[in-house]
C-alpha cells in the first residue's frame, strides 16, 4: 500500500519525535545548526539515523523530516537568528515546538514572520499592565 503525503500541508507531528533529529545534532557537536546551517550530506546522515532509529509510520517519519528541514531553514532568515542570539538555547526548545504544529508546505516552508512573533509570544512573559498608568480606550 503506497502512503500519501500532501505536500502542500505536510502533517503536524509530535514535539517529541521533532525534538530527536535535534538531539541527535546536539549529542554530536552540532548544537548550533539552526544559527550556522548544515550541509546537505549532514542533512542526510541525520535523516538515515532518524530513518533506522524511528519507531513510528513511515507518514509519521518523512513528515518529522520535512518539517526539520524547513525548521533548518527558516532558522536562516536573520530575524530568527536574532530571536536565538537574544533568548539563547531556551529558543530550540520553542521553535521545536512551533515547527511541529504550524502550517508547513514544503514549496515554500515556515513564514520566517510568523514564525518570529510565535517565537516572541512563547519566549516573552506578557507584559503587566500597571495600575498606576491609566490604559487609553479607543471610542469605535
Amino acid at each position: 500500500m503506497t502512503a500519501i503525503l500532501n505536500l502542500a500541508d505536510v502533517p503536524i507531528v509530535a514535539a517529541s519525535d521533532l525534538y530527536d533529529p535535534m538531539r541527535r545534532l546536539i549529542a554530536q557537536g552540532h548544537g548550533l545548526a539552526l544559527m550556522k546551517g548544515l550541509p546537505e550530506q549532514r542533512i542526510r546522515a541525520l535523516e538515515d539515523e532518524f530513518w533506522l532509529d524511528f519507531e513510528g509510520s513511515p507518514e509519521t517519519r518523512l513528515a518529522v523530516a520535512l518539517r526539520f528541514r524547513a525548521l533548518l531553514n527558516v532558522f536562516a532568515d536573520r530575524r530568527l537568528k536574532g530571536v536565538l542570539l537574544a533568548n539563547g538555547f531556551k529558543t530550540i526548545a520553542a521553535a521545536v515546538m512551533e515547527a511541529s504544529a504550524q502550517r508547513l508546505n514544503t514549496q515554500y516552508g515556515f513564514k520566517a514572520q510568523a514564525f518570529v512573533m510565535a517565537l516572541d509570544r512563547s519566549l516573552c512573559p506578557p507584559h503587566r499592565q500597571s495600575t498606576d498608568r491609566p490604559h487609553l480606550a479607543i471610542a469605535a
